[in-house]
């Protein structure tokens, strides 16, 4: 039910379709193109990279899997695959998890955070990334746990983070099909540890066929 591969492959097939939009229209030149295609390639093995880290991942789902709310905090682009790693926690693990905007943050989900709510950051070097790192200091401040999914390592990330799990580099546009992949993980080795059923959630259909 945790399938990756439709999530990602839908973002690919939409970064396809505007690549192809912004060539016909003229808005988007030869050069820009051929590196997001360039991205779109070295995926597959970018994904392996990731996957050699999942002994890491099932480590820190042993950390948090009796744990009954998270937060999920992602800006710009990232904001969806915030959503899309809360759906995943809640729909396999029958945690109650909320994907948001980090940028938001201060609009309610702050009320929530203490000792008890880990909060995951997508915390990609972009240009949001510094706005990112002050949400991460407001977390903390509270007593929060901040998970952060990053691309890079830097000091300002280590001393926020309280755990990291790290993806390689890549086109900013691509960033989001690799982020989504630990989320993913981490979501399916909580699930296996609280015992309930991955491939068969409870109250969920494979396919949704009525209205």
């Amino acid at each position: 039910m945790a399938s990756t591969k439709a999530f990602t492959t839908q973002i690919v097939c939409l970064i396809l379709l505007a690549l192809y939009m912004g060539r016909r229209r003229g808005s988007l030149d030869v050069k820009r193109a051929q590196q997001i295609m360039d991205s779109l390639y070295a995926l597959p093995t970018q994904v392996e990279e990731i996957m050699e880290g999942e002994p890491a991942i099932e480590e820190l789902a042993g950390r948090f899997y009796q744990h009954s709310d998270f937060l999920y905090l992602g800006r710009g682009i990232h904001y969806p695959i915030a959503l899309e790693g809360a759906l995943k926690l809640k729909e396999i693990s029958y945690i109650h998890a909320e994907g948001y905007p980090a940028g938001e943050m201060k609009h309610g989900p702050i009320a929530l955070i203490d000792e008890n709510m880990p909060v995951l950051f997508i915390a990609t070097r972009d240009h949001v990334y510094e706005k990112v790192l002050s949400n991460m200091e407001e977390v903390k401040a509270r007593g929060g746990t901040v998970i952060a999914v990053a691309d890079h390592e830097d000091g300002g990330l280590k001393d926020k983070a309280d755990h990291l799990i790290l993806i390689p580099r890549t086109d900013p546009l691509i960033t989001p099909i690799l982020a989504t992949i630990p989320m993913q993980l981490l979501a399916y080795h909580v699930a296996v540890l609280k015992g309930t059923d991955v491939d068969q959630p409870r109250n969920l259909a494979k396919s949704v066929t009525v209205e």
